[in-house]
């Protein structure tokens, strides 16, 4: 039985609910997901299959794109400078060998520090701050500032702590008060307790034969790289698929893999970052989007052991994943499927939400084709 599809889109995006109406009619029956797009700070799209309209989900990485917001607004006000040193903030960031890091090259994934030896608790995971202690006395992995990987469970508690060293408040907190509260954005970090009954529990990944198959090719020992960036190197490994459906990581927000959100509120975000929403200046000056936007670090990457590109924290969306977006393109993908990023040249801001962890991990695949549809009527809307 093929999923209804709920929701309006506007005139000109009538393709985008073909293509999500496409793509739903070949899931599984039991689909849950979300789509949701503005242009120039106007809602163009707002789908949903499977679920309602209000329903939140863990968007595991996708979270660190609201982290570097804040760190973006912060250099904007000039309580950061991104070329001081991390230990300007942070002293005790300087133990084996970090001293010379700068705040840019934290951001960037080139700090080294993408995990520790014997790995974390679930009670570290999901508070930053015993997150971030720990990785400051940790060795890194490479000589800071000479290769980058990606820092997967750790790189929004390292920029956290330095927010929380330059303003007194976790970053949890300044996104609450200057970000959240002030677009009603529907997506927590930390969610709170009269939301929860909102929360859809992620489901796992039910790979196809021939994609369990890829997924065995290409096994990792307990201390590799990736193993130990995605805590496998733990006492209790972390399982990353169940770490949303945790009440102590939805509670906390741990700002790498903690937010909970809809697409309305990943959509929300990115369109709060680049335009005026409602009668609400845009957060991000285009001098700092551009910043941010910048290629930082590109090439192979020590962790995922593939090409990326990273700006300052956000992901090269254009480059990593979707070539038809606009150079500077900022954005976070997530583990289990989610996508969420803000193209300035087009003005588009897109947010995408799904319950069943996808293969192979990070953005699902149907985003491709989602994006390039709602692309696609972006550019038309503005050729107009």
């Amino acid at each position: 039985m093929t999923q209804e599809i709920h929701g309006t889109v506007a005139d000109g995006f009538e393709a985008v609910r073909e293509e999500f109406a496409a793509f739903v009619a070949g899931e599984r029956a039991d689909y849950e997901g979300q789509l949701c797009a503005y242009v120039h700070g106007r809602k163009v799209v707002d789908l949903w299959a499977g679920t309602g309209a209000d329903a939140l989900y863990g968007v595991f990485s996708s979270t660190k794109g609201a982290a570097y917001l804040v760190v973006a607004l912060l250099v904007q006000d000039g309580t950061l400078e991104l070329d001081r040193k991390v230990t300007y903030y942070w002293p005790e960031f300087a133990a084996e060998g970090k001293g010379a890091l700068t705040v840019r090259d934290l951001l960037a994934h080139r700090a080294g520090v993408v995990g520790t030896d014997t790995g974390f608790t679930l009670a570290e995971l999901a508070d930053d701050r015993q997150l971030a202690e720990r990785l400051a006395d940790q060795r890194p992995f490479w000589r800071p500032g000479t290769a980058f990987g990606y820092h997967a469970l750790g790189a929004g508690a390292l920029a956290g702590e330095v927010v929380r060293r330059a303003t007194g408040r976790t970053l949890q907190e300044v996104y609450q008060e200057r970000i959240r509260i002030p677009y009603g954005l529907d997506f927590h970090l930390g969610l709170p307790a009269p939301e929860e009954p909102r929360f859809r529990t992620t489901q796992p990944m039910v790979p196809t034969p021939e994609q369990q198959a890829v997924l065995d090719a290409t096994p990792t020992g307990p201390h590799s790289l990736a193993s130990i960036a995605f805590n496998g190197n733990a006492a209790e490994p972390t399982d990353l698929v169940s770490l949303p459906n945790m009440p102590l990581i939805r509670a906390k927000g741990p700002a790498s893999v903690g937010g909970v959100a809809s697409a309305r509120g990943l959509a929300g975000l990115y369109a709060a970052a680049i335009s005026e929403v409602g009668e609400q200046p845009a957060l991000l000056k285009p001098d700092t989007v551009a910043e941010f936007g910048q290629v930082h670090s590109t090439g192979h990457d020590l962790v995922a052991r593939a090409h990326k590109s990273f700006g300052l924290g956000f992901q090269m969306t254009a480059d990593t994943w979707h070539p038809v977006l606009g150079a500077g393109t900022i954005g976070h993908s997530g583990a289990g499927g989610s996508q969420a990023f803000a193209d300035p040249w087009s003005g588009l801001s897109y947010g995408y939400t799904r319950r069943r962890f996808a293969f192979p991990g990070g953005a699902a695949p149907e985003n491709d084709r989602l994006v390039r549809a709602v692309h696609t009527a972006a550019l038309a809307l503005g050729e107009a």
